[in-house]
């Protein structure tokens, strides 16, 4: 049973492994291959090629790795603001949702390319077992915004909620947005911002009403900053 339990973390240090050592080979000025890339991390070919089939999709993975330092950080900032004077939850987890959506935003326009492709590879929706497949990090992301009504809503709900937003938030739905409805990147936002509210209310709007015990009093500090 423990080997079972600790084949997927092996897993996740395998592809891990992988990535890393494109990364490595991409600053060093090459274009490797899987072959190589498999050599360098001192992992099987076979092995290598079950991850990742081509080459093409090994870089674009790796290339998507390394934003990975720059997009948790600003996540975390969301995560950490406290509520601004005079917020419930709802309105909490308002803001915190509609910060979480713009980071989302100006990571898919800054590096639409990258993520286009990742969208063509991916769109059979084939995964490696014990691996956490596409898309992991935005409901991560999600799930963290809207934790102060957590509670509120109950698992149930709270899981319907995640499932909801993300079909309307992330590089999927901004592309739908784009390609199909021809929205510019602005409207586009606006759009996804609305939506995501709306869909907030309304998941708020089917729970019980909180009890007296449920509501917070917080500290009176800065609300996380919302653009316009």
């Amino acid at each position: 049973m423990a080997s079972s339990r600790a084949r997927p973390s092996q897993r996740q240090r395998t592809r891990a492994s992988l990535l890393a050592a494109a990364a490595r080979l991409i600053a060093d000025g090459r274009t490797p291959t899987t072959t190589e890339v498999a050599d360098a991390a001192e992992v099987s070919r076979r092995t290598a090629y079950r991850y990742f089939p081509t080459q093409e999709q090994l870089l674009v993975e790796s290339s998507l790795e390394g934003l990975r330092p720059e997009v948790e950080a600003a996540m975390a900032a969301v995560r950490a603001a406290p509520a601004g004077a005079g917020q419930d939850d709802v309105a909490w987890a308002l803001a915190r949702l509609d910060a979480t959506i713009l980071v989302m935003h100006d990571l898919v326009l800054e590096h639409e390319g990258l993520l286009r492709t990742i969208q063509r590879l991916t769109a059979g929706g084939a995964t490696t077992p014990g691996v956490r497949p596409r898309g992991s990090r935005r409901v991560d992301w999600l799930t963290a915004a809207v934790d102060p009504v957590r509670k509120r809503l109950g698992q149930r709900r709270c899981a319907r909620l995640i499932s909801a937003l993300c079909s309307c938030v992330g590089f999927d739905s901004l592309f739908v947005l784009r390609d199909i409805r021809g929205l510019t990147p602005t409207e586009a936002l606006r759009l996804t911002r609305w939506m995501a509210a709306a869909l907030l209310h309304a998941m708020v709007a089917e729970a019980p009403a909180p009890s007296p015990r449920q509501t917070r009093q917080r500290p009176k500090t800065a609300a996380v900053h919302n653009r316009p």
